[in-house]
């Protein structure tokens, strides 16, 4: 899997969350995850949750650090546990970042500090591949919602924690990927 880091600031929309977006936007063939920083304004027209959609959720946030992964020969419901586990990464990133240490829990894909949820995520797929957008909290400002963010916890340098987080993701489905390839199966 490779990963790429867009240096411009750019908002998310849902719009990214299309097949071959990582490879026709940034060059970027194949297995991958693309991350940047940026606002956030879902629309209807692009929102895939079903739940948000039902209740028309607002979702939202002035500054954020966006990753959309795309994987090829890839099942939704294996693209839904990986969401899970990239949260799971998340709070490890975290504390090896942190200068201030908050308790924070996972619930489905979400991450809270008590109340207050660091970041949105889906999962969803399409023809060709699994597309996973993962959504963190850079600050609290433009939230619908009670939001913690990255500064709460003392990560200034975002782009070096984006990165950090990038890699471990990176490193985890090679992992998933040869643990696949290595067993016998009958």
């Amino acid at each position: 899997m490779q990963t790429y880091w867009f240096d411009k600031n750019q908002k998310y929309t849902g719009e990214q969350l299309a097949p071959l977006y990582n490879y026709l936007k940034h060059g970027v063939l194949g297995d991958s995850i693309v991350g940047w920083q940026g606002p956030c304004d879902v629309t209807l027209e692009h929102m895939m949750d079903g739940e948000d959609l039902r209740v028309k959720s607002k979702i939202a946030g002035e500054k954020m650090l966006h990753f959309v992964l795309e994987l090829f020969h890839f099942p939704l419901s294996s693209a839904v546990a990986l969401q899970r586990l990239m949260g799971e990464i998340l709070i490890l990133k975290i504390k090896q970042h942190a200068k201030t240490a908050h308790p924070l829990k996972r619930s489905g894909d979400d991450l809270y500090w008590d109340k207050k949820k660091l970041n949105i995520s889906i999962a969803t797929c399409s023809q060709t591949s699994s597309l996973i957008h993962f959504g963190v909290n850079i600050s609290n400002e433009g939230t619908p919602v009670e939001t913690c963010a990255l500064e709460d916890f003392g990560i200034d340098d975002v782009v070096a924690f984006a990165a950090s987080y990038m890699d471990a993701c990176k490193d985890e489905v090679f992992s998933l990927r040869r643990a696949v390839v290595k067993v016998r199966t009958f």
